[in-house]
């Protein structure tokens, strides 16, 4: 009869080890293998699609498990990681095979979301961030410092809001966040959906200041006392899962949100600045487009030049006049280009010799690159411009690391250390002999085969080695009898042969064996001698990388301003004047070819703040008003733009409503989602700001959206002097222009030729004559007899519209013949005459129409 499970001492250290990391799967080290033991298990053999056993099946309540080899459970790793798990490794911390009892066993890393490590080459252009998030019991605001384990990158900032929070965290793109209490967690967790990560709660308790000591000094700089402390956080964090050497952190670095150009969280959406809209890829977005790097860490900042552009006119000049160096010699650019091809991912590089991961073809890749270093510093020497000379002086080659690679490490060096010859000959004379006497030994025993064989007369006999008997001499039963068997000592006997041993042969074997045994490990203590020798140099290699990575980006920005015809963009914080002459949305473009695509420009002094662009849906309003955020983004980043010329004010913010969306999770309408971002937008745009509004309150009934447009242009004119794009398909607001001096109206052009509308896709001064909505509807593959019946509706409406327009007018010439107004009307008239729509937000005037509505509909009832 089975027995009731009692613990066993094993069992016993797992449940002591588990209590310690109850929210990560516990990967135990069992021999050959990592168990899971039960709901772990449970769990992993679902999610990674393992077979699910147990442990003592015979027993009552058997032990639910499940294991994965160790040779291969990177992968498995990689699939908990990615879908948001933390994995927490346990080693076996002494040899089972030499150890009396219970093996001690220890967790030698956490991996989380936030800390993996391990990423292939096509995750080698983005970085990979922790960010741990603190608030301050005195303040509204929040502390954020994020890390990315693999470069050392250290960055930190406050925020004085929870919009400016989420815009962050949507810039960082992190796939963890570490707070420090419950409250902080809940309120960060409604962000976690929608921007892809998990929160994680940890303390810091586990950490003592001792272990933080080492790494102060990297913030030492930083002026804020809750920056540090978050910084501080962080590091508790990494310390807690990582225990190991972080010896690869760089200097932190604090930045203030104000010294970029602000572009919300939807407005990067809405733009596609990183992604296209619908499939949420690279491609279709501003970075495929501008992403002519070289190599994996110009890639990475180039997302983080389109993520912040610059607001300090001297620092994108000198990234402008840069670019056109680049352009202006083609030929330096094109020899840069082919130096740069070949220099490999420094920063991870760093990384993975801190963390002791490196191997010898790393190495070899670091040398590699490094010797592209002085190539690139001289072609950059070679330019008149002197707008080259701080970066030719962080072009360190670090000469001394190339040194010990050369005299260290074999150019053939194979993957695993384990595999041997990794170490050059002649780097070490102890290693030297060791593989001379494995190399001389091997050659003895072939030639003692032929000696036997001639001894013995007999053919067949052979010298084999195997890890049980180690060398022997095999000879057939046949030919046993030609032995002289005083000479040879019995070893193994098979069906059809007997093997033997001799003295000689066995020392041979002492010496060969000895020499591969101290080899392996002499050359292993010689190749972690060779990484920590290197790792000293990481400051360096670090500060090379950036300088590489910004020479990388800015060589991109000349060859795609060179092969798309873009021009240096004029810039200027106190002239308001915006001129873009022939400016194109450069992505679509791109898409469409040159040859198809139709320029536009736009023209706004500084006493013109608003376009009122009206014109028929697909004819391209809204590529419009995205082309000249584009322009903006582009310019500030220090890339040239695509326009014939371009004059352009240098803005902090830019906000857009452009396109139409639920957001079910959060349970907004599409219209309540328009309102909202249209709020954040006139709350906190200034004469500094981009607007781009199109269609808003199309999300309503017609007069409603109406009414909300007008409010809102009126309130934009008269309460917020921005640069402002307004499209529309109320034809009804054009007549604004009489009385907003700072609007002008523009439409997109269209023609009719024998009843089918053609689109110029050409801005053109005045308002449209109409919307064609119906030739739109047609070109969208309508059926013609629901076309039909929609034009008839279209002409009886218009006629309609017609009549009850005489109408209006022949009541308001009778007005004081009609019968008064009952008390909810005259209230409802006495609101609207009162009202200052100027002081008005568009909710609070939504709210206003709300509250009409029901007051009128209580009269009917």
């Amino acid at each position: 009869m089975p027995q009731k499970t009692k613990h066993t001492p094993m069992m016993e250290q797992y449940f002591s080890i588990k209590d310690q990391y109850p929210d990560s799967f516990l990967f135990y080290r069992l021999g050959d293998f990592y168990e899971l033991f039960y709901d772990d298990a449970l769990k992993a053999a679902q999610l990674l699609e393992i077979t699910l056993t147990s442990r003592n099946k015979n027993a009552d309540d058997p032990i639910p498990m499940c294991g994965v080899p160790h040779h291969a459970a990177k992968e498995y790793i990689r699939t908990l990681v990615e879908m948001g798990y933390k994995v927490a490794i346990c080693e076996q911390m002494e040899d089972p095979k030499t150890t009396k009892g219970m093996v001690k066993r220890d967790v030698v890393q956490v991996i989380t979301p936030g800390t993996y490590t391990d990423y292939s080459n096509q995750n080698a252009q983005s970085n990979h961030y922790l960010v741990a998030i603190t608030k301050s019991a005195l303040s509204k605001g929040y502390t954020l410092a994020y890390v990315d384990v693999t470069t050392g990158e250290l960055r930190g900032t406050q925020l004085t809001s929870f919009d400016a929070l989420k815009n962050e965290l949507s810039a960082i793109q992190t796939r963890e966040v570490i707070v420090n209490s419950e409250e902080l967690a809940r309120e960060i967790e409604a962000l976690s959906s929608s921007l892809n990560f998990i929160v994680s709660l940890f303390n810091g308790d586990t950490i003592s200041e001792d272990q933080l000591r080492v790494y102060q000094s990297l913030w030492s700089q930083v002026e804020a006392a809750s920056l540090k402390a978050s910084f501080n956080y962080l590091l508790a964090y990494l310390i807690s899962t990582q225990k190991r050497s972080l010896s690869h952190l760089q200097v932190a670095v604090e930045y203030q949100v104000e010294h970029f150009l602000k572009i919300n969280f939807e407005s990067k959406r809405n733009l596609e600045l990183l992604t296209s809209l619908k499939t949420q890829l690279k491609n279709g977005s501003l970075y495929w487009f501008l992403d002519e790097t070289k190599t994996a860490m110009g890639s990475r900042l180039l997302k983080k030049w389109i993520e912040k552009p610059l607001v300090v006119e001297a620092d994108i000049v000198e990234r402008h006049q840069q670019v056109e160096s680049l352009i202006n010699h083609y030929f330096e650019r094109s020899d840069i280009s082919s130096y740069l091809t070949a220099i490999y991912d420094l920063e991870r590089i760093v990384g993975k010799i801190s963390f002791g991961t490196a191997n010898a073809r790393d190495l070899l890749q670091l040398k590699q690159s490094l010797l592209q270093i002085p190539h690139i510093a001289q072609v950059l020497g070679t330019l008149p411009d002197t707008v080259w000379a701080r970066t030719i002086d962080f072009l360190d080659p670090v000469p001394e690391v190339v040194d010990i690679i050369s005299r260290a490490i074999d150019e053939d060096a194979p993957l695993q250390l384990k595999d041997g010859n990794v170490i050059r000959a002649g780097y070490s004379n102890i290693l030297d002999d060791y593989r001379d006497t494995m190399a001389n030994g091997k050659q003895w025993i072939a030639a003692l085969q032929a000696q036997e064989r001639e001894k013995t007369g007999i053919k067949t006999l052979k010298i084999n080695y195997n890890r049980v008997f180690g060398y022997y001499i095999e000879v057939t039963k046949a030919n046993v009898a030609l032995l002289d068997e005083s000479r040879y000592e019995r070893k193994q006997t098979l069906a059809n042969a007997e093997r033997y041993v001799t003295p000689e042969l066995k020392e041979q074997e002492r010496k060969i064996l000895e020499a591969e045994e101290k080899s392996s490990q002499v050359e292993y203590d010689l190749f972690i001698e060779i990484r920590e020798l290197v790792k000293s140099y990481s400051s360096r290699l670090q500060s090379l990388a950036a300088t590489v990575a910004s020479l990388d980006v800015l060589q991109s920005f000349a060859l795609v301003s060179e092969q798309y015809q873009f021009v240096q963009p004029q810039l200027s914080f106190d002239d308001r004047d915006l001129e873009i002459i022939d400016g194109r949305h450069p992505v679509v473009e791109k898409v469409m070819g040159q040859a198809a695509y139709v320029p536009n420009s736009i023209s706004m002094d500084k006493n013109q703040e608003i376009l009122l662009i009206t014109g028929p849906n697909m004819s391209g309003k809204s590529t419009y008003m995205r082309q000249l955020a584009l322009i903006v983004i582009l310019a500030q980043m220090g890339c040239f733009v695509p326009a014939k010329s371009a004059k352009l004010p240098i803005f902090k913010q830019v906000f857009t409503r452009i396109g139409a969306a639920d957001d079910l999770i959060a349970g907004q309408s599409t219209f309540m989602v328009e309102m909202l971002e249209t709020n954040v937008a006139i709350q906190e745009a200034d004469k500094y700001s981009l607007l781009l509004f199109d269609e808003i309150g199309r999300g309503t009934a017609t007069y409603d959206g109406m009414a909300l447009a007008q409010a809102i242009l009126q309130y934009i004119h008269e309460k917020i002097p921005a640069k402002t794009l307004f499209s529309t398909h109320y034809h009804e607001l054009t007549d604004l222009s009489q009385e907003l001096k700072g609007l002008r109206n523009v439409h997109v052009g269209a023609i009719e030729k024998n009843g089918e509308v053609v689109f110029l896709h050409k801005i053109m001064e005045g308002p449209a004559d109409k919307s064609y909505g119906i030739h739109v509807a047609k070109l969208a593959g309508l059926p013609k007899e629901l076309l039909k019946n929609a034009q008839k509706i279209l002409s009886k409406l218009e006629s309609q519209a017609s009549k009850d327009s005489a109408k209006v007018i022949d009541q308001q010439l009778s007005l004081f013949e009609e019968t008064e107004l009952n008390l909810n009307e005259r209230a409802v008239s006495d609101q609207i005459q009162s009202l200052n729509l100027a002081q008005l937000t568009p909710i609070q005037v939504l709210n206003l129409v709300v509250d009409w509505q029901e007051l009128l509909k209580g009269d009917e009832s």
